[in-house]
């Protein structure tokens, strides 16, 4: 059962992600939130699955509400909605650790696939849009501690060429079939490099991955 926590400062919106989450035999409401600092609040005490976290609220908004979220170490996943599919603000939540985004007007379906994909450690955001998101904004948002060469940055070091190789090609969008193709490689090879990726970087998720070769250049805005 994935449990949910709803955050948006609109009660007839809450009213009905709940129904739609409800109708559904493997998710549960965890509890409703009308801004930022009742999430954080509420996600310390029920602990949910997954946060469905609005952005625009007032007082703490839900950029930094993902943020607190994610710094407490909980094991809860952010998924973002959004009004605009390239909103900068989704940007400034997934830098903020949100494991994903969708737009608010999305169908059901793809709502709950999305909370289910985040539940399940997944990225919601395919790869293409994503590179679409962070080439739109990667030049309007500063990142004074990003060093120049990505040799020095402490998250890469780890990493053996391949991975690194392979953390370039997924920062480029490249899903795990063509990274297969592209550099002959065995598909569940792929996915074995890309959980190491994962594990040795800290990075959440494939779009926290993404992100993090934006930060160290290995990959750089089209």
């Amino acid at each position: 059962m994935t449990t949910v926590l709803i955050v948006d400062d609109q009660p007839m919106q809450r009213f009905g992600f709940r129904m739609l989450l409800e109708s559904q035999d493997d998710m549960t409401v965890a509890g409703e939130a009308g801004n930022g600092s009742e999430a954080v609040r509420m996600t310390a005490e029920v602990h949910p699955d997954v946060v469905l976290m609005d952005i625009r609220m007032p007082g703490l908004d839900g950029i930094e509400a993902t943020r607190r979220i994610v710094a407490s170490g909980d094991r809860t996943r952010v998924l973002i909605l959004t009004t605009f599919d390239l909103d900068e603000y989704a940007y400034a939540g997934l830098r903020a650790g949100a494991s994903g985004f969708l737009i608010k007007d999305a169908l059901p379906e793809e709502l709950l696939s999305g909370i289910r994909a985040v539940a399940s450690g997944d990225a919601v955001v395919a790869p293409s849009l994503t590179r679409r998101l962070l080439d739109a904004y990667a030049d309007h948002l500063p990142t004074p501690d990003t060093p120049a060469d990505p040799s020095g940055d402490p998250r890469l070091s780890s990493l053996t060429d391949r991975e690194r190789e392979i953390l370039t090609v997924i920062g480029q969008g490249w899903t795990n079939t063509e990274i297969a193709t592209r550099l002959h490689l065995a598909e569940s090879t792929v996915k074995t490099h890309v959980g190491r990726i994962l594990a040795k970087t800290g990075a959440r998720d494939r779009v926290q991955a993404v992100i993090l070769a934006y930060d160290t250049r290995l990959v750089s805005p089209s």
